[in-house]
């Protein structure tokens, strides 16, 4: 399992739940529907007077990006890429590129060869794909912030809940072994929302934005790469242009690959 959001979701109930039986509390204690109501259908209601169904419609999409693996295009196999049709413009002229363009997978970097090739104007290139960079980027805060709302939400609908129990606790001090029960069950609905809080809510609204800063990553380094492309530059220009988007350990990494590549070919 290579999805850090199934591990770190089942590890959170584990810890609870092992929580509670070190501490020899009743697990039956989860057997409290009022508190799921009250947390659950609370927190969805609160999210949903806060945003416009527009908005809420992608909840579903937001899950999907979270409990799968959505690979990005590898930073190292871009350079490369990069510098073949660096290499291909040069020797044959930028037209030459346009044969390869229905193989190109993502629709930015499809779409921005698309307006080299076409011969738009070097400014009109950049801002344009800027503008799409910029329209991407809202939208992933936008939908970063659904989850944000909601977990700061929770935990405050978790005292509601806890009150809410205790006005029913207290309502009846006749018989003590019932009211301590009762007292137990009203703090129920506050662990749940501290737990979705921050265990769920607000640990997936920051995936979310660290999910979208490595794509928007992604795209400034291939904006970066169709210019140098549709300016001239050499080979080695562009690989050291885009290697600044590089950690240096992947730098070395991708120097270390490529020496060895020479040497295999020079034994050849």
């Amino acid at each position: 399992m290579k999805n850090t959001t199934i591990i770190g979701v089942i590890l959170g109930i584990v810890a609870v739940v092992l929580g509670m039986v070190f501490k020899h509390a009743s697990l039956t204690a989860f057997l409290n529907p009022a508190a799921f109501m009250i947390i659950i259908v609370g927190t969805i209601a609160a999210v949903t007077v806060a945003f416009p169904l527009s908005e809420l419609k992608k909840v579903g999409t937001l899950f999907k990006i979270l409990f799968t693996d959505r690979p990005l295009p590898k930073r190292e196999d871009l350079i490369k890429q990069f510098v073949e049709w660096a290499g291909i413009t040069r020797r044959e002229g930028l037209l030459a590129l346009e044969a390869r363009v229905d193989d190109i997978e993502d629709p930015f970097l499809k779409n921005g060869m698309r307006m080299i090739i076409d011969g738009n104007d070097q400014d009109l290139v950049r801002d344009v794909l800027l503008e799409d960079i910029s329209a991407t980027e809202e939208r992933h805060k936008a939908g970063a912030l659904i989850f944000t709302q909601a977990g700061t939400y929770a935990p405050t609908l978790g005292v509601l809940g806890a009150v809410i129990g205790l006005i029913a606790a207290l309502a009846d001090m006749s018989d003590m072994d019932s009211l301590a029960k009762a007292i137990s069950a009203a703090f129920m609905a506050t662990l749940l929302g501290i737990f979705t809080g921050y265990v769920l809510w607000h640990p997936m609204a920051n995936k979310l934005k660290r999910l979208s800063k490595a794509e928007i990553q992604i795209r400034l380094m291939m904006l970066e790469g169709l210019l140098s492309i549709q300016s001239g530059v050499s080979t080695i220009a562009i690989e050291q242009k885009l290697s600044v988007f590089l950690t240096p350990t992947e730098r070395k990494a991708m120097k270390a690959k490529e020496e060895g590549d020479d040497e295999q070919k020079a034994q050849a």
